[in-house]
């Protein structure tokens, strides 16, 4: 009688921590068009003035109304054409990155974390904390932004600062609605009863065991933000409350363009387009960034 030998089991492939955290971070169908345009933004707002082909403030009455270089009359030399006093279109939307990203920066870091520890707290005690700072935020959402940069536009000057301060107290609410959210369903954890049991103190609770379990939804918040921050900033500028002369920016670009759009239509388009493909691509990236961190929606 013949003995029909088992096969062999086949070896289980392991799969290690190393490959999984690999597979997290692959970076297939990341949207390299949006990021390419950040990081451009990025380095034009690090370079500054050394990278613009001309003074972003230099009048040359001579050359003003330059069009394009591709349309009739334009030339080489302002390959974006010119404004009303002769100004280089391309030196100063290089210029004006740097006011973008700096507003963008200074609210994401200011907003972020008010709005983060408020939600935090307001979650995790809950009770009448909770009521405050909820009712708070209503308060705050229920006045419009621009409400706020006309009340600060007669007490302070309109600037740089002014702008970060609007911006700051328009957007923490943001972060602490969404924050508080997450808060109210990871106090119900089981690490975070342990945690007390153990004797942990409040802070330590949320800096080791809340404030990582959030971290990607405050990246994802932060990114998305980007676009909405320079799109505000710009509003502000353009209708005279946010950053003023001799200083450069994007909303300020459009609002002197705005009155020779019908026969220089490059001095407020050219601006127009840096601020859609900068919002644009800040979206793009948020979306794909939540993609990426939720294992929910991550296709490993």
């Amino acid at each position: 009688m013949s003995v029909t030998s088992a096969p062999a089991p086949v070896p289980a492939v392991a799969t290690s921590g190393v490959s999984r955290f690999t597979s997290r971070l692959r970076l297939k169908g990341a949207p390299w068009v949006p990021l390419f345009i950040l990081a451009m933004v990025l380095v034009a707002a690090i370079g500054g003035e050394t990278l613009t082909p001309h003074d972003p403030n230099g009048l040359n009455l001579g050359a003003a109304f330059k069009p394009p270089f591709w349309q009739a009359g334009g030339t080489s030399e302002y390959l974006l054409g010119t404004d009303n006093l002769g100004r280089d279109v391309l030196s100063r939307i290089i210029a004006g990155a740097r006011v973008s990203a700096i507003v963008s920066l200074y609210a994401i870091v200011f907003s972020g974390a008010i709005g983060t520890m408020l939600g935090i707290i307001a979650g995790y005690f809950g009770g009448i904390i909770d009521t405050i700072i909820v009712r708070i935020a209503e308060i705050k959402m229920a006045i419009p932004g621009l409400a706020l940069a006309l009340i600060f536009s007669a007490t302070m000057d309109p600037g740089l600062s002014t702008v970060i301060i609007v911006i700051v107290l328009t957007y923490w609410t943001w972060y602490a609605r969404i924050i508080r959210s997450e808060v109210l369903s990871l106090r119900e954890r089981d690490y975070v009863a342990f945690a007390k049991v153990a004797g942990c103190g409040s802070l330590t609770i949320f800096f080791r065991h809340l404030l990582p379990n959030i971290f990607n939804t405050l990246v994802v918040l932060m990114t998305l933000q980007v676009g909405q921050v320079i799109l505000f900033e710009a509003s502000l500028s353009f209708l005279g409350l946010g950053i003023q002369a001799p200083d450069t920016s994007w909303g300020l670009m459009l609002a002197d363009a705005r009155q020779y759009i019908t026969y220089a239509w490059w001095g407020i388009t050219m601006p127009g387009i840096a601020i859609m493909l900068t919002c644009l691509s800040s979206n793009l990236t948020g979306d794909w960034l939540r993609d990426l961190l939720d294992p929910k929606r991550r296709q490993l």
